[in-house]
């Protein structure tokens, strides 16, 4: 009997639990701590603790077969690191490899010394100095808080004043309290992004099928970044010499760059690319899924997720054939309006009973059978469909047979 363990509670961990509960080989799945929609599942069980050594206990005692991490903050918390030394089989990155994601400017120094292809850039701690910097450079550039900020640590500024003022917001205020307080200036690229999800093991990286991403609050990409207003996958962007351009300069370098500063390990990392003229270049690392690219890309994988990653632990990777669906795939999120900046909770969801799509929940409550909305990202619709307009009607269709106060979406996923 294979019991498995999903840490986190957003859409990513409800899509991997989701996937993971269609293994005929997996018998439970307990989510730590998830979100009251998650249950909704068959074989989902939630289980309300968050605590690292409180984890291990619960898998030691009810003889956990695999951990899934989803989300970064358990990660560079170094809980691959617990886990192992207990001899306890945990997918993701131990806390040293975590850190491409936990630190903008360690990530940086990561691409340049192993030559990955990415935006020049420069690190500061002070703010003055950043600002004095802010006199050098072409506009628009790209200002980035150093740690973690739930996707929201990036700034497109247009000119001199937006970037001051960003890095007054980053630096100065410290408005997302990282402990290592620095931002880092990088180039800004021209381009369309693309999403790319990897298996690793410690012989190679295998590359999942690619999404697209939409991360700004408002249609035509307007607003505030967020954590992703949705995505689309494959990415209709990202052409076969993108592919093999990638394959070329960037896997390959990442994988010896990862052996060379002894930074292997058996988990997934998510490429953040720019498709520019000149190429792809490399925006960011990730050393977990996406959320939303997640609830796009499982529901297209057809080989077994148990056993995928099963194989990445065992360094099999190679052996492994990957198969997706030829069709495509689209998931909207669902938000409280306001979001990402201030936003009302606890407001009472109505579902039809004639949906068509998937729902994988984000930030969900229930009380007395009645769900309640509790977070910025409250859901995502997804579905499979020949074309991503025949995924928009069914998405969009569906929306409307799904009510609460202060519901906000983009109404232009999927557009070409």
């Amino acid at each position: 009997m294979n019991k498995v363990l999903v840490i986190g509670s957003g859409g990513r961990e409800h899509t991997i639990a989701w996937k993971l509960s269609t293994s005929k080989k997996v018998d439970k799945v307990y989510i730590a701590p998830g979100n009251s929609g998650m249950v909704l599942t068959p074989k989902c069980e939630l289980i309300n603790i968050t605590d690292q050594k409180e984890l291990l206990s619960f898998a030691k005692k009810n003889k956990i077969s695999l951990t899934v991490v989803g989300p970064e903050v358990p990660l560079i918390n170094g809980i691959v690191d617990l886990f192992q030394r207990n001899k306890l089989k945990i997918f993701g990155p131990h806390k040293k490899a975590a850190m491409l994601e936990g630190s903008k400017d360690f990530c940086k120094k990561f691409m340049i010394k192993h030559k990955i292809p990415t935006a020049s850039y420069q690190t500061f701690t002070n703010s003055q100095k950043a600002i004095n910097y802010l006199k050098k450079v072409e506009f628009p550039i790209v200002i980035k808080c150093d740690g973690l900020a739930a996707g929201k640590g990036v700034n497109i500024c247009q000119n001199y004043q937006e970037a001051k003022n960003t890095i007054d917001q980053f630096l100065v205020k410290n408005i997302f309290n990282t402990k290592n307080n620095k931002v880092v200036i990088e180039q800004y690229l021209e381009g369309v992004e693309a999403s790319i999800i990897c298996l690793v093991d410690k012989k190679m990286i295998v590359p999942l099928v690619s999404a697209k991403d939409y991360k700004q609050v408002f249609d035509n990409n307007k607003g505030p970044n967020t954590g992703g207003m949705g995505a689309i996958c494959p990415n209709p962007y990202y052409t076969k010499k993108h592919e093999e351009i990638f394959k070329k300069e960037i896997l390959t370098n990442t994988i010896k760059g990862l052996k060379k500063d002894r930074l292997s390990f058996n988990g997934f990392l998510f490429f953040g690319l720019m498709l520019t003229k000149k190429g792809p270049k490399v925006l960011e690392f990730n050393m977990r899924m996406g959320d939303p690219e997640t609830q796009s890309i499982l529901p297209l994988l057809n080989t077994d997720f148990y056993d995928l990653l099963n194989a990445s632990l065992s360094n099999k990777l190679s052996n492994t054939k990957i198969n997706f669906s030829k069709k495509k795939s689209m998931n909207v999120v669902l938000i409280s309006k306001g979001y990402p900046v201030s936003f009302k909770k606890n407001l009472p969801i109505k579902i039809s009973k004639h949906i068509r799509c998937n729902i994988f929940y984000s930030g969900v409550s229930k009380k007395d059978n009645i769900f309640y909305t509790n977070g910025g990202r409250v859901m995502s619709i997804q579905t499979i469909g020949n074309s991503f307009s025949d995924c928009s009607k069914k998405i969009y269709s569906d929306i409307q047979k799904i009510s609460y106060s202060n519901k906000s979406f983009r109404s232009d996923i999927g557009k070409i």
